[in-house]
């Protein structure tokens, strides 16, 4: 490789900002407030980590034994040894003596839960089912009794209640694109949420309803799981449900205290959660789509969709009908209800939706069906809330065009009150006390890897309990608003290179989704790119969510070719505004932000230097074929029917106008990823090749849809920003 030319005057190098930072994610209180429990990667792969709260250890440990970390007194967080695998999620049990802690096996895309003592021992599976995916919802305040959400390898998902100490289980409800959102303590009452992405709706189940009783736990005896669990051999006890109530979709796990939501099952999108800080793995276009194909399309109804999808997918991409027993909430209304959690008594249940509204709000709905809204703004969306244990409080995390503020509510009340404004612009998870004292948030800012907080809601006091420390050279992020060439007002957030002297190379980064959102979060990749004298413009094109139901659904079907020239007008306005040199910028995304900088590419050659697609899909007719297939489902709502649809999906695949391809690719994949097969980065890497466009694969063979190693972390940011530096840095073309 030819050195780059030097570009004469201008900023020094720096030093890269902030590559192997660790962070902090998912962190849960100890029921007694005597220690956090978080998933940090500071050993270099994310692990379970303890922190003591000032409290003694020996409160936590069975029988006075040690952690073989710090004893009663110290402060040092310790390590649990979990095995060799990643950790994505972990859980307190309400007697602080287990966790529930999801596993990734090998960095892929099928989690399993395990349970673990605070001391490290007990350590044991509870739910992995072959060839499938488990997830932990939650604990249901009975004994040790979790909520699993088991996804087969065929797409169905079971609601299943585990006892974490004798591993006995009990399947309450199945189905197809289905999720458990909550149940009540005495098991007689859960929220099932249905449907693909963008038109989810949630349903109150009366498990009480069903002869035998289904869960077969009576509430006077709470720790008593032998009545209708399954037994050593699986068999189903006498009061298994097999209802068809139905089934997957992305976890909202949590212990008893928390209503925040976290990352979940693989494959689905994550409403409400920034876009990792690391840019990982996971999810073209004719330049002249044929007349029609941008006509407007009625929002994305579960009816338009026919009946008849291939194998793999449910009919009408709705999942399995609502079961007997079960009530629909804020029914009759267009929109989307992704989070639900249920009241201490089970009779009211709160809703994160969107369902007739723009903007997603906090809605109350009892027994009989009637509706309140508890809280709801025009200028933000709620990104996600926490109730405590005992109902008396809850804390709200709206997102205001990227960042997160906080408020308290009491749901008896209505009565509000705002917190002090965070330390750091994002939160990525929250989780409030039983007592409703104290809320435990993981929260990041472009300085700032992601790191653990306690929040006094009494006084609203911050707190730092964990994490590594803020990046002191690290760029901020600048809120760019423009409009878009249809008038469609269009954000993103901008990171100029320091001491930049007018314009320079950029790139226009698009996230994954597209229900997704960019905000301002730390990302090692962007502050690396900025030391080696390339800007980012973080772009949030239509589709995103954080902006109300109508622009996330903007994108839906036919209206993708909408999406994509946002992507060139984020180009032109770059260099409109005097900060991107016309003749040096790139398209770089992830998932879905893969497809649409393919899709970019082959639509808008001239503008594009170069591109980098991470694990973004390259033909939707091969993705439908080979993605999971409870994916696969969830997606139609979002891109199309792969059979209805498949001529417009042929049109939108930019595979198929790879002749239009000019710009240089660096195309980055996971070999275990099951989400985007890796099949579409081999597809891409050879129609490229074929046609004499210079194409450059980096696989890895340990990652999935995420990368998750710190090592490979490291060696994903230099690579890119290796090749990124040397097409955008050279000589432009006369």
């Amino acid at each position: 490789m030819v050195s780059p030319q030097p570009r004469g005057p201008g900023p020094p190098p720096r030093r890269p900002p902030g590559l192997t930072a660790w962070s902090c994610r998912a962190p849960a209180l100890a029921p007694d407030l005597s220690a956090v429990a978080f998933i940090a990667d500071r050993d270099g792969s994310p692990r379970v980590w303890v922190q003591l709260l000032g409290g003694d250890l020996e409160a936590l440990l069975p029988g006075g034994a040690s952690a073989g970390g710090p004893t009663g007194g110290e402060t040092e967080a310790w390590s649990l040894d979990t095995g060799p695998e990643p950790a994505a999620d972990v859980s307190w049990s309400p007697d602080a003596r287990r966790l529930a802690v999801l596993v990734v096996p090998g960095g892929g895309e099928h989690t399993q839960v395990w349970t673990v003592r605070p001391d490290g021992s007990d350590l044991r599976p509870l739910a992995a089912p072959e060839g499938g995916s488990a997830s932990f919802v939650r604990w249901t305040g009975q004994g040790e009794i979790l909520l699993v959400a088991e996804v087969s390898a065929s797409g169905r998902t079971d609601a299943v209640l585990v006892d974490a100490g004798s591993g006995s289980r009990e399947v309450i409800a199945g189905g197809a694109l289905m999720h458990p959102a909550a149940i009540s303590r005495d098991h007689r009452r859960m929220l099932l949420r249905r449907g693909p992405r963008g038109v989810r709706r949630m349903y109150a189940a009366d498990l009480s309803a069903f002869p035998g009783d289904p869960t077969g736990l009576p509430a006077a005896h709470p720790g008593d799981l032998t009545s209708g669990m399954s037994g050593p051999d699986g068999s189903a006890g006498p009061g298994a449900l097999a209802s068809g109530l139905s089934a997957p979709g992305d976890l909202a796990p949590g212990p008893l205290e928390t209503g925040g939501l976290v990352p979940g099952l693989p494959g689905g999108p994550h409403p409400g959660l920034p876009e990792d800080l690391t840019p990982g793995l996971c999810s073209g276009l004719s330049a002249d789509p044929p007349a029609g194909l941008r006509s407007d399309l009625p929002e994305g109804h579960l009816e338009d969709f026919p009946p008849g999808l291939p194998s793999g997918l449910p009919d009408e991409a709705a999942g399995d009908l609502p079961g007997p027993g079960e009530q629909p909430l804020l029914a009759g209304m267009n929109g989307s209800t992704d989070y639900g959690i249920l009241s201490p008594d089970g009779t009211v249940a709160y809703l994160l939706s969107d369902v007739g509204r723009d903007r997603a709000a906090l809605l109350a709905v009892g027994e009989d069906g009637a509706e309140v809204v508890l809280a709801e703004r025009v200028d933000a969306e709620l990104d996600q809330f926490a109730l405590s244990a005992n109902g008396h409080r809850a804390v709200l995390v709206w997102n205001d065009s990227g960042r997160s503020e906080l408020e308290v509510i009491e749901p008896a009340t209505g009565a509000v009150r705002p917190l002090p404004p965070l330390p750091a612009e994002v939160v990525s998870s929250i989780r409030v006390s039983l007592d409703g004292s104290l809320a435990v948030l993981a929260v990041e800012g472009p300085g700032a890897p992601s790191h653990v907080v306690l929040c006094d809601l009494e006084n609203g006091g911050y707190r730092r309990i964990a994490g590594d420390s803020p990046i002191a050279e690290a760029a901020e992020a600048e809120l760019m608003r423009f409009q878009a060439r249809d008038g469609m007002e269009l954000t993103g957030w901008l990171y100029r290179v320091p001491g930049a002297r007018g314009p320079m190379p950029f790139v226009v980064y698009l996230h994954g989704g597209p229900e997704s959102q960019e905000r301002p979060t730390f990302n090692p990749l962007f502050q690396n790119l900025l030391a080696a004298g390339i800007g980012v413009f973080a772009a949030n094109v239509r589709g995103s969510s954080g902006f109300g139901r109508a622009f996330r659904n903007a994108d839906n079907h036919a209206l993708r070719f909408d999406a994509i020239d946002d992507v060139a007008d984020c180009a032109v306005e770059l260099v409109r505004s005097g900060v991107a040199e016309e003749a040096r910028i790139a398209c770089m995304g992830r998932s879905y932000g893969g497809y649409l900088t393919l899709a970019a590419l082959v639509t808008h050659p001239h503008l594009f230097r170069a591109g980098v697609d991470v694990c973004g899909m390259a033909d939707f007719e091969t993705f439908y074929d080979r993605t999971e297939p409870w994916i696969a489902a969830a997606a139609v709502s979002e891109y199309g029917h792969p059979v209805a649809d498949r001529d417009l999906l042929r049109v939108l695949s930019p595979l198929h106008s790879f002749d239009r391809l000019a710009a240089p690719l660096l195309v980055v994949h996971g070999a275990r990823d099951t989400n985007v097969p890796v099949y579409e980065a081999e597809q891409v890497l050879r129609e490229a090749r074929a046609r004499g466009i210079p194409c450059e694969l980096l696989l890895f063979e340990d990652e999935g849809h995420e990368i998750r190693q710190l090592a490979n972390r490291v060696t994903f940011v230099k690579n890119v920003v290796e090749w990124l530096r040397w097409h955008l840095t050279v000589p432009a073309p006369a």
